[in-house]
């Protein structure tokens, strides 16, 4: 029976500098021109520059494309100072306008977006936050002009995980982190001598599953992210690796070789009762659960090299899904289950590809040769992955159309195995 242990070493292990930064390194030639105004301000300076918060969020976006501020004419600050000539002057389309109080540690936040070419106000909305949640009040805007304006849920509120390693050979030190989905306000949540793996977080956002070896040998955890409680599922001989939630949270998807070669099981949490989904002399890994969580789709080289078939829960023969190429793996689907974001080996090496699921057509979207883990936003819009970058290893973005692209490195140490968080609320 596994007990709910104190994680001793999300305590104590040392402080870490993991911030990531962001570097766009391909824009969008076709995003909607928009403007985000300094907000104005009540009672003195805020330590975060909302505005600029939102102009980043957009612009990482790959769906827009924020105006610089040296090109604005004016600053107003609410929707009735708007001269809605200028703007048309700049070709801009929407406009983002606000005004912050701050008394006694709290701040009012009071935004309006505008459709510069009618003059119209299509959003307003007042917020309240102290300190330390204008970050967080700020990506809520992002959220909101983001959906107004493109019908489509905005992401910004999310978070991400993902393992960082320093030092060399034995005296490496691994961590896993999370942070905003721009990459800031990291947190620590686990500190090993020996390597960290395959983080994957419940679908409320709550916990995170993922590998650690911190025993001498592969074991699968769960951990409160909040709390730092955590609990050991697996510790087979062989293989436990590549967990994977189920939509409703109640069971995991993973890959053991406790019975021979690697296969696809599935836990129940609750029991710990586990179902082989897989068998055969084939090498089965990295599951990932279909949206209605009816079936799983997973990497195997049954065909001769690494592909993607997905398994019916409860029977039925394996379904090829992948046929461009020799190298295809760690499949994920996109939200509305209609696509796969996977790794795909072509001319320019390992990348990030998409693949349209009812034509088979598949699309390279990263530029890097050494992609590897990808992981979807929520909303479908973007897929972050691990590459490298002068040595290092750093996180990648890409737009689910290819069109923009970023990297998140982080400050020191190489930065792996990325997840994205689902929606928070």
């Amino acid at each position: 029976m596994t007990t709910w242990l104190a994680a001793a070493l999300l305590f104590c292990a040392p402080l870490v500098q993991a911030e990531l930064t962001i570097d766009i390194t391909r824009g969008n030639e076709q995003a909607t021109p928009i403007a985000v105004v300094p907000f104005g301000a009540d009672g003195g300076q805020l330590p975060v520059d909302l505005a600029q918060v939102v102009a980043d969020d957009l612009e990482r976006s790959g769906y827009f494309a924020p105006l610089e501020r040296e090109a604005m004419f004016a600053t107003p600050s609410s929707g009735d100072e708007v001269k809605f000539g200028d703007w048309q002057a700049l070709d801009t389309r929407y406009l983002v306008v606000g005004r912050v109080r701050h008394e006694a540690g709290r701040v009012e936040i009071r935004y309006e977006l505008m459709d510069v070419s009618d003059g119209s106000r299509m959003l307003g909305e007042v917020l309240t936050a102290n300190d330390s949640q204008l970050r967080a009040a700020a990506h809520r805007i992002s959220d909101k002009i983001f959906e107004e304006i493109t019908g489509i849920r905005g992401a910004f509120s999310t978070r991400v995980a993902y393992v960082t390693s320093q030092g060399v050979g034995e005296q490496t030190s691994y961590q896993l982190f999370v942070a905003d989905a721009d990459g800031r306000n990291s947190k620590q949540v686990l500190s090993s001598d020996e390597p960290i793996m395959s983080p994957a977080w419940s679908p409320d956002g709550r916990k995170l599953a993922y590998v650690s070896f911190e025993s001498g040998r592969p074991a699968i955890y769960v951990q409160e992210v909040a709390s730092g409680r955590r609990a050991q599922l697996t510790s087979f001989e062989g293989l436990n690796s590549a967990p994977a939630w189920s939509p409703d949270g109640r069971r995991l998807a993973m890959a053991l070789s406790k019975d021979g070669q690697p296969d696809i099981y599935v836990m129940d949490i609750g029991s710990r009762n586990l179902e082989r989904v897989t068998s055969g002399d084939s090498i089965e890994t990295e599951p990932a659960w279909a949206p209605d969580g009816r079936s799983l789709i997973y990497t195997s080289d049954r065909s001769g090299g690494p592909q993607i078939y997905r398994q019916a829960l409860g029977g039925g023969s394996p379904e090829r899904l992948t046929f461009t190429g020799n190298y295809n793996a760690r499949g994920r689907f996109s939200p509305d289950g209609e696509s796969l974001f996977l790794i795909h080996r072509g001319g320019n090496g390992y990348q990030v590809a998409r693949q349209d699921l009812d034509s088979g057509r598949l699309v390279e979207l990263s530029e890097s040769g050494q992609s590897e883990s990808p992981s979807v936003a929520p909303n479908g819009t973007m897929v972050i992955f691990a590459t490298q970058q002068g040595g290092n290893g750093v996180l990648g973005a890409v737009t689910a159309d290819g069109r923009a692209s970023f990297r998140l490195p982080a400050a020191q140490g190489d930065v792996r195995e990325p997840a994205w968080s689902p929606f928070l609320n």
